[in-house]
């Protein structure tokens, strides 16, 4: 079942919704990956210290709920962006609410966001294996820039790159 937008509540920071990410993300990776402690904690300094240094014309938080429930969000951590381009991150629908276009939606607003505050290039650090995000990442624009092992997370993974050029070429929708 596809969701149109107007079902779904598009909004940004509240009051534990830090909380429902680093929990969503933990438990989602722990399940189907395997990943240990560390990526919690990980995920849990990292996502605390991009929300104390939030800027509104340079980072995005994008968390979406239906029906007041959490069902996932993204992040465009800008602060690099002049050098490295934006970051993409926590980026992750909870899986009974996976296949339905809530993630496309998602991907589409930050895309839209960078482009309008003028970031040049979007980029992404995800792994092999998780397919269906590839698909999407691909759809959407995004190519494939490097990959390497690393052993991270009580987990051996092929780590791979994405970036997405905000500079519009013919093959690229958004």
């Amino acid at each position: 079942m596809q969701f149109h937008s107007d079902e779904l509540e598009f909004c940004g920071y509240f009051p534990g919704v830090v909380g429902d990410i680093i929990k969503l993300h933990a438990i989602y990776y722990n399940e189907n990956w395997g990943f240990d402690v560390t990526f919690e904690t990980q995920v849990s300094s990292e996502l605390a210290n991009f929300i104390r240094e939030f800027q509104k014309d340079r980072d995005d938080f994008i968390v979406v709920r239906l029906n007041g429930k959490f069902v996932g969000s993204v992040a465009i951590d800008g602060r690099e962006a002049e050098f490295d381009g934006a970051r993409l991150r926590w980026f992750l629908v909870e899986p009974d609410f996976q296949n339905r276009g809530i993630g496309r939606a998602l991907i589409r607003k930050v895309i839209r966001f960078c482009r309008d505050v003028g970031h040049d290039k979007v980029f992404l650090w995800t792994f092999k294996g998780l397919d269906a995000a590839r698909r999407m990442y691909e759809l959407e624009g995004f190519r494939l820039s490097e990959e390497h092992l690393v052993e991270q997370w009580g987990a051996t993974l092929l780590e791979q790159k994405f970036v997405y050029s905000l500079l519009l070429t013919s093959d690229q929708s958004i």
